[in-house]
């Protein structure tokens, strides 16, 4: 159950922690200073998106190492004034968790850090989330054949990354999502050409065009509030 990076002077990392991120959205915003007030009093770890393609339409991103606060803290959030007046977008509802690949250079910060300093960087207004599913085809290919897939498109994102154009959180949601999806990412960046950018250049991977058997639906939002970086 342990999540497993790279080897430090010959010892496996591994960790038995990761960090659980939900998005939650909703119409019928008129006015979210009411809502950034109920957020930061309650110190909730996260940002509140305007959505794009909704003039009234807002999403809250939290973050929760223990997935109790959920249910506790993020929901007594939700029920109660102001967020019970507006209107809820279950099929825009996101849950997914951080994860290694076992090349991890530092383990802890993967799981924990590096999604904080994406999501909450306030250079970096501009997200898109969406969850997608790989066909079963993928599962079944040789692991030095999904290996050289999945460089591929790791690649592409590195470059992206490098140059600040967009940065990624990327999250498993297996048993977590209400559509049987397997992953969450969210492309995070200063400007939302990019972000849609990538999207456009991913599709020419290999494992795009051949493996990915959905994706979306899409959030498209700017954060107008976040919380500060822990």
């Amino acid at each position: 159950m342990q999540e497993r990076g790279a080897a430090k002077n010959g010892v496996p990392q591994t960790l038995n922690r990761r960090l659980f991120i939900q998005l939650q959205a909703f119409g019928g915003c008129r006015d979210a200073s009411a809502l950034i007030a109920a957020i930061s009093q309650r110190r909730i770890e996260g940002a509140l998106y305007q959505d794009v393609n909704d003039p009234q339409g807002i999403a809250i991103l939290t973050m929760h190492e223990d997935p109790t606060g959920f249910v506790t803290t993020s929901r007594e959030l939700l029920s109660n004034d102001p967020f019970r007046s507006l209107i809820h977008k279950p099929k825009l509802t996101m849950l997914g968790r951080t994860y290694s690949s076992g090349f991890e250079p530092d383990l802890t910060d993967w799981l924990l850090h590096r999604p904080r300093r994406t999501a909450l960087n306030p250079a970096w207004p501009w997200a898109i989330w969406y969850p997608l599913r790989r066909t079963g085809a993928f599962a079944k290919l040789p692991p030095q054949e999904q290996g050289a897939i999945l460089r591929e498109h790791g690649t592409v994102g590195r470059a992206y990354g490098d140059a600040d154009l967009a940065h990624d959180i990327r999250l498993a949601c297996h048993g977590l999502d209400r559509n049987d999806n397997e992953f969450i990412i969210g492309l995070i960046g200063k400007e939302l050409h990019p972000l849609s950018h990538i999207v456009q250049t991913m599709r020419k991977t290999r494992q795009t065009s051949e493996f990915i058997q959905s994706m979306g639906p899409f959030f498209i939002g700017r954060a107008l509030w976040q919380s500060p970086i822990a």
